[in-house]
């Protein structure tokens, strides 16, 4: 995240919207039960988010969707990809890459974010937390996951308490289409890259993931957001409603 989704030196932003005019879970005033998003939660990736389209400033909460997606090798055998990708801008953060997808593997793809956040911005991103009137830290990010083990486990759990600038909220059982962003993610990853190369080992997985990261966050044009790049939107430089394609040059006639 980092400025991601302006988180600056500016004021923080509103939270982005899942799809339709209905609020994102991170900006609403509670999760359902259990730490749930709500049942009638719009399923995410449909349209840009709406938090811009009616003028609404930058969400002062950033939505990252967590999950693991498998990667068979041709010989190396079966390796797991962990990553958080940010709902509002789609930028995708380092992926944390392993023969396992439990608990640890859940942190280890969450502190490379929170690395990453800091790098963006030049600070940690606690630093970026609004303190109440209690002293308390006000979550900068909401964590999304499915209900998988690692995400329900006592450690992961307690990870995310020793970090009061995240919160995490889980998607409802049966509802894949509220973790959305993170699924297509995935999609666009093995199907524009790594099913297109010969991968013998995890060595070789992990460059070709880090390769089209970079490519997919600062090279390539996204219709979701406008045709603008994810790092441009995750850093506040570009808006996810409007396009920024080059002026047209009028040539000379003669």
């Amino acid at each position: 995240m980092g400025s991601p989704q302006g988180l600056g030196d500016g004021p923080l932003r509103r939270a982005p919207r899942l799809g339709g005019d209905r609020p994102a879970p991170a900006a609403r005033r509670g999760a359902a039960p259990g730490g749930q998003l709500p049942a009638r939660t719009p399923r995410a990736g449909r349209q840009p988010p709406g938090g811009v389209r009616d003028g609404a400033d930058r969400p002062d909460t950033c939505v990252w969707q967590l999950d693991f997606s498998e990667f068979e090798t041709t010989g190396g055998g079966t390796w797991r990809v962990a990553g958080c990708r940010d709902y509002w801008s789609k930028y995708e953060h380092r992926f944390h890459i392993s023969p396992t997808a439990n608990q640890h593997d859940a942190i280890a793809a969450v502190e490379l974010a929170l690395a990453e956040a800091a790098e963006l911005t030049g600070r940690p991103l606690r630093d970026l937390a609004e303190v109440d009137a209690d002293g308390n830290v006000q979550p900068v990010v909401t964590i999304v996951t499915d209900n998988g083990g690692p995400f329900r486990s006592f450690t992961f759990e307690a990870f995310i308490t020793t970090h009061p600038e995240l919160r995490h909220v889980r998607t409802r059982v049966k509802t894949p289409g509220q973790n959305g962003s993170r699924e297509r993610g995935f999609g666009s990853l093995k199907y524009e890259r790594l099913f297109l190369e010969e991968i013998p080992d995890a060595i070789d997985l992990a460059a070709h993931a880090e390769d089209y990261r970079v490519e997919y966050n600062t090279v390539r044009p996204h219709e979701a957001i406008a045709w603008n790049h994810p790092i441009d939107v995750h850093l506040g430089h570009a808006d996810p409603a409007t396009p920024n394609f080059p002026e047209p040059q009028n040539l000379p006639s003669t």
